[in-house]
């Protein structure tokens, strides 16, 4: 009888023949693996060989080896490896001082250089196609000077709105209605035809000629949040037919190239009389008797749910306007104007409206940056107000009825100077993001910075881990992983949509802000500039003694203590000058802008400059993405 074995108390089973075979196999696989892939790391790289091959003067042989990708197999499909190269250049990919390179990857990695391989080059994500958006214009027809231009300034207010919605927006004129090949049937029944109907259909012969897509008439403005459900689907630009709304008569066509050329072609091909009658392509486009039980209006895709992001400024439209429709009527210049200035007023209104929880202006480390942000405080109190050329202050936009009206007075807009950044729908979040060396300057109020204090005082990355705190709850994750929520806050669909971050170095620049918008930001008026001071008697009393910043900004109020230390009198007036001089000296890595305002840094302030850099690696990784993306943007516009 075959002896039972037994291990802490319990019989092991028997081994058969055939378990047996497959436990030899198994160890066998594993050994050769094992030699296949240690043996050639743990033998040195045979120094003996070449010593006998230097010392007999023969030709050193090759040694066996293994390739890296049967070492690693991993490496050769990982995508999220690190290049071997830099990455190559793209189109547009360099404005000014910043580089960047626009890839998917880019919150993949927390820190830029580990895919472009170059600290001066940042890694961007790539930007969503902007569909077009057309409009027609007739520039042929005669006008007087005045005209053209309260017309040219509608169509910057038209541009300038549906840019901010994600959109390409292009001008049309006759000279591509006159390259689509039915230019020439329309000029020969042009005789007896309504002139509005001429123009309607060199209108529609000027977008079948660019392949269709969108085509929205010059007074129809995007009123809405960004991620509004039509907006969305009109980015998309994937239109299963031509459809219409019903709601927008004219306002709003979408559709592919052939389905425009039909509905151009069912117009030409119409019968005489009703193109004599007609006055516009609607009116024009026959509709049989099967098109009408089927409740379809020719070519068109009619859809009946009402727009609530989009606002048609049309002829009805404007009854609900009677100040600025009798002023149309009576002097057109002067009426053009004021309808401008309205249409401006109610897009400025409904982005108050959408920001219900008011505006943040971030201020991380809050003791010693009061200065640092009060470009930022000065663009939100422009937010904040109310336009002063509205001709209605208290009406609402077509499409949102039942708006709140702007008034600082009854309905103000909070402004904030939280220390940490909070992620909500409804607040709006401007960012000052400062470089390394000035948020070091600052918040240690030093003008001089010594290499051995960076290593031994100096807080790493102080900056965007503060700002961080909130998403992390105080909980103990590295300064790269709080760098890419940084990133996600600044170039996020979500994020960009709601936040504009600006670095502390370069002024605020105003041509990028009226298109980050889609309106005319108001100007800083004295009534406005007097808010700060309804604090109490210390504050009143410091902000006595302070200058305005030499950008003409408005110094914002001083934090609550909950956020942190409050700055004493002496530090307020230390920070103007520590903030100079940190601009100075960041600015001198531009050579060209530094040879433009003629300013001279010592190789000393150099080399404490990057020696900053170095030790505070996700800092200099925030500012450098916040300045490339938004002079991304600004490349893009020009």
């Amino acid at each position: 009888m075959p002896r039972q074995l037994v291990l802490f108390g319990r019989p092991l089973p028997r081994l058969s023949s055939r378990h047996l075979s497959l436990l030899l196999v198994s160890i066998s696989l594993f050994a050769i693996f094992s030699l296949l892939f240690t043996l050639p790391s743990s033998i040195p790289s045979s120094p003996s060989l070449h010593q006998i091959a230097t010392d007999h003067k023969l030709p050193s042989l090759p040694l066996p080896s293994i390739p890296d990708s049967l070492k690693n197999p991993w490496n050769k499909v990982n995508p999220f490896k690190q290049p071997a190269h830099a990455p190559p250049r793209q189109k547009n990919d360099t404005y000014g001082q910043s580089s960047w390179y626009a890839n998917w990857k880019w919150l993949s990695y927390p820190f830029s250089s580990s895919v472009t391989l170059d600290e001066s080059r940042s890694l961007l994500p790539e930007l969503a196609q902007r569909p077009p958006v057309y409009v027609y214009y007739d520039n042929t027809i005669e006008r007087e000077k005045a005209t053209k231009e309260v017309e040219s300034d509608i169509l910057l207010s038209w541009r300038r709105a549906w840019w901010a919605m994600g959109f390409k927006p292009i001008i049309l004129s006759p000279a591509e209605a006159m390259n689509n090949p039915l230019y020439e049937e329309l000029q020969h029944m042009s005789d007896g035809l309504h002139a509005s109907l001429k123009t309607d259909i060199m209108r529609w012969l000027a977008w079948e000629n660019m392949g269709g897509g969108i085509l929205a008439h010059y007074l129809l403005f995007p009123m809405g949040a960004y991620d509004d459900p039509l907006l969305g689907y009109l980015r998309r630009g994937e239109f299963p037919g031509l459809t219409r709304w019903e709601g927008l008569g004219d306002g709003l066509f979408v559709g592919g190239k052939k389905e425009v050329e039909k509905a151009i072609k069912a117009v030409l091909g119409s019968a005489k009389e009703g193109l004599r009658e007609a006055k516009g392509f609607l009116d024009a486009v026959p509709v049989s008797k099967k098109e009408k039980e089927e409740e379809k209006e020719g070519p068109f895709i009619v859809d009946d749910t009402e727009p609530s992001a989009l606002a048609f400024y049309s002829a009805s439209a404007l009854k609900g306007y009677p100040k600025v429709a009798e002023t149309i009527g009576g002097d057109r210049v002067a009426g053009l104007k004021a309808l401008n200035d309205l249409i401006n007023a109610h897009l400025h209104q409904t982005w108050q409206n959408l920001f219900s929880e008011g505006i943040a202006v971030v201020k991380p480390l809050p003791q010693h940056t009061t200065h640092m942000i009060a470009p930022s405080y000065s663009v939100a109190l422009r937010l904040a107000s109310c336009p002063a050329n509205n001709p209605l202050p208290s009406s609402c936009p077509p499409n949102r009825p039942k708006c709140t009206p702007c008034s600082t007075a009854t309905h103000p807009l909070k402004i904030s100077t939280p220390a940490h950044y909070k992620n909500s729908s409804a607040l709006y979040t401007i960012g000052t993001v400062p470089h390394p060396y000035t948020i070091q300057s600052l918040s240690a109020m030093r003008s001089q910075i010594t290499v051995p204090w960076i290593r031994r005082e100096s807080i790493r990355d102080a900056w965007v881990g503060d700002l961080m705190v909130d998403l992390f709850k105080n909980k103990p994750v590295p300064s790269s992983a709080r760098v890419l929520r940084f990133k996600e806050a600044v170039a996020g669909e979500y994020g960009s949509a709601r936040s504009l971050w600006l670095t502390a170095e370069r002024d605020v620049p105003e041509g990028i802000l009226d298109w980050h918008f889609g309106f005319d930001l108001p100007q800083l008026l004295p009534a406005t500039a007097g808010q700060e001071e309804k604090h109490d008697d210390a504050t009143e009393k410091i902000e006595s003694e302070i200058h305005k910043p030499k950008d003409s900004s408005i110094l914002p109020p001083l934090h609550d203590e909950k956020e942190g230390p409050v700055p004493t009198e002496q530090d307020l007036k230390l920070e103007p000058n520590l903030l100079s001089l940190a601009k100075t000296i960041v600015g001198s890595a531009d050579e060209e802008e530094a040879k433009k305002k003629k300013v001279h840094v010592t190789a000393e302030e150099v080399k404490i400059r990057e020696a900053v850099e170095a030790w505070n690696l996700a800092d200099w990784e925030a500012w450098r993405f916040a300045r490339a993306f938004l002079v991304e943007g600004k490349s893009m516009m020009s």
